[in-house]
């Protein structure tokens, strides 16, 4: 794959949670009875006429702003038409000559790189009802309660280049809208779906190879796997002498495999044409204060503040500035424990990953300060070792409120308090009971320092403080 260059673009839906659909007062609260939340609006009645959301409007400029996307003055709504089962008038309202944002962007952190993801425009839409094939063998059925959902639309420009910086892409978009409250980004409800389009070209080409659309992936971990496997098909299908065509596909979820739908509808195929039922949208300059001024600190800031302060790695930043809870009990913690970078490293390494393997959030994990800062005071002071203090005291923790240091002393795991004297002369028994092996470090064969230290550990029934034991060992060894 060498040879071939990745372009890859991402439609991203996000349906808005507003307590009304985007043009009338039908409400979208999620998992209700098939075609309870419907009016003769939403169901395209003849003679009813649609009136804009305004919650819409404003959640619509919160997300503008945090992107740094230019917003216009004034917007259009078109008809985009097309004729499904679930979609009632024959048409979708949205925005396609004029949509209210263009431009802006989102960065994010691929391994230890950060990388700015350029946005083309974001519009407003409505979504479409449901088509249900699952239920009957012989006909399917039509669930209108979504049709009319308030959406936003964003697209990016095609220039992310793997699967990962989809996903991290995804990932991060979606904790933004669920800090700004737009949306709870639930993606297995459909809260967030993304179109995901994928070309490739040779590297020596900077014309953008046909693409394929993966149509409505539901998960952050789908999106990934069928990016991959758009790749790598199309990659085949190249070097073996075909042609890519642009076409509209599915993602198998089970199969982990892309499937065509359909040949990729043109824009003419759509017939766009102003709506002559809503009035241009304006946007003032007041009004967009307005909402500028009423919206939380923005992530990146926070993040930028405490790198700057804590000294903390970006990903550590970027995981507390989404969260303002785990950010709050981690100031709290620092009030009584002077490391930010130890304190970091613990969240990193035992809470966060435990928050998201059990679904649950730091309030409901029962931790408290006291035994998260006693816990690293242990390691501190050379009575536990880290890895038993993540390893075996860290669970227990998660039991009751008992301190780090009564759970240490029931386990056993106090280490020895030895002094730099008795350290020395363990050692120098140590020495003489394998004198081979000291000549044999001594002739270079420096890994021997790992067995002089089991031997150490051994004799002390684990309980030796290793870098205050390792640093002595080396010392007497390069002094032999």
């Amino acid at each position: 794959m060498t040879e071939f260059a990745v372009n890859i673009g991402l439609e991203v839906h996000i349906q808005l949670n507003s307590q009304s659909k985007a043009f009338c007062a039908d409400s979208i609260l999620f998992g209700q009875a098939p075609n309870t939340q419907i009016s003769p609006i939403s169901l395209a009645y003849p003679g009813t006429l649609p009136k804009i959301n305004e919650a819409q409007i404003k959640k619509a400029v919160q997300l503008a702003l945090a992107v740094d996307s230019e917003i216009r003055e004034v917007s259009y709504f078109d008809r985009k038409s097309y004729f499904y089962p679930d979609l009632p008038k024959g048409y979708q309202l949205t925005q396609d000559n004029a949509p209210y944002c263009k431009g802006g962007h989102l960065d994010i952190i691929v391994g230890e790189t950060l990388k700015r993801v350029a946005i083309h425009h974001i519009h407003m839409e409505e979504d479409a009802g449901k088509s249900i094939h699952t239920l009957d063998p012989k006909n399917s059925m039509i669930d209108l309660n979504r049709a009319g959902t308030p959406l936003l639309e964003l697209v990016t420009d095609p220039c992310l280049e793997t699967a990962e910086e989809a996903y991290q892409f995804l990932s991060r978009l979606r904790s933004l809208i669920r800090y700004l409250g737009i949306s709870d980004g639930n993606m297995e409800q459909g809260s967030m779906r993304a179109d995901c389009n994928v070309s490739i070209r040779p590297k020596v080409s900077t014309k953008l190879g046909e693409r394929c659309e993966v149509k409505n992936v539901n998960s952050l971990r789908f999106a990934k796997k069928a990016i991959d496997y758009e790749i790598n098909r199309q990659t085949k299908v190249i070097k073996a002498g075909g042609t890519i065509r642009q076409t509209t596909m599915d993602f198998d979820a089970d199969k982990g495999v892309t499937r065509p739908l359909r040949d990729k509808e043109d824009v003419h195929d759509y017939r766009y044409f102003p709506d002559p039922d809503l009035p241009p949208l304006v946007l003032t300059k007041k009004y967009i204060q307005e909402v500028r001024a009423a919206m939380p600190v923005l992530p990146w800031e926070i993040e930028n503040k405490m790198i700057e302060e804590h000294g903390i790695s970006q990903q550590q930043a970027q995981t507390f500035a989404y969260d303002p809870e785990l950010r709050s009990r981690f100031q709290e913690q620092l009030k009584l424990y002077p490391s930010a970078k130890k304190l970091a490293n613990l969240y990193s390494n035992k809470i966060i990953p435990y928050i998201q393997s059990e679904g649950v959030s730091i309030k409901e994990m029962n931790l408290l300060n006291d035994q998260i800062c006693g816990l690293l005071q242990l390691i501190d002071n050379g009575e536990v070792s880290s890895s038993k203090a993540y390893q075996l005291i860290f669970p227990e923790l998660m039991k009751s409120d008992e301190s780090p240091r009564n759970i240490a002393q029931r386990l056993d795991l106090i280490m020895a308090q030895s002094s730099d004297a008795e350290l020395e002369t363990l050692f120098k028994t140590i020495f003489d009971d394998n004198s081979e092996k000291v000549k044999a470090y001594q002739s270079g064969k420096k890994g021997l320092l790992g067995f002089f230290m089991g031997q150490a550990m051994k004799a002390s029934g684990g309980k030796l403080n290793p870098k205050k034991a390792k640093d002595i060992l080396q010392r007497m060894l390069d002094n032999q």
